[in-house]
């Protein structure tokens, strides 16, 4: 049960920080490309190697914080759901060209990201 409410509770706060950030599309764009979604996702990624990484060095996080944070709060702030249907929505205005730079862009600064937050941790 505990792990539930940390699960959700993590859960809730990503969600909330997701559609805050999201708020981002309405006042910054580039070439269409919904930048609210690729930023959640490429600083989720961050999150999840910087974690990843402590946790590989220490026992600074707990497993309890861990679920918290990796599956409650990056699972609730993160967003493939709304990131496959944001292209979909560009592909059917016909913007494949913004399909294919918001995909490779969200794949490769997602991987980068989650390799720096690792990295990172390697540095202190």
């Amino acid at each position: 049960m505990k792990q539930l409410l940390l699960v959700g509770l993590g859960g809730f706060i990503g969600s909330v920080a997701r559609f805050l950030v999201s708020k981002l599309n309405l006042s910054w764009h580039f070439l269409s490309i919904p930048m609210g979604t690729l930023t959640v996702n490429v600083v989720g990624s961050f999150i999840i190697g910087f974690i990843v990484g402590i946790s590989a060095k220490s026992e600074i996080i707990s497993s309890d914080l861990r679920l918290f944070l990796m599956v409650g709060f990056c699972g609730g702030f993160t967003t493939f759901s709304s990131f496959t249907n944001e292209n979909l929505m560009l592909m059917q205005n016909g913007q494949l060209l913004t399909v294919l730079l918001y995909t490779a862009g969200s794949i490769l600064l997602g991987f980068l990201a989650v390799y720096l937050g690792y990295i990172l941790t390697n540095l202190m």
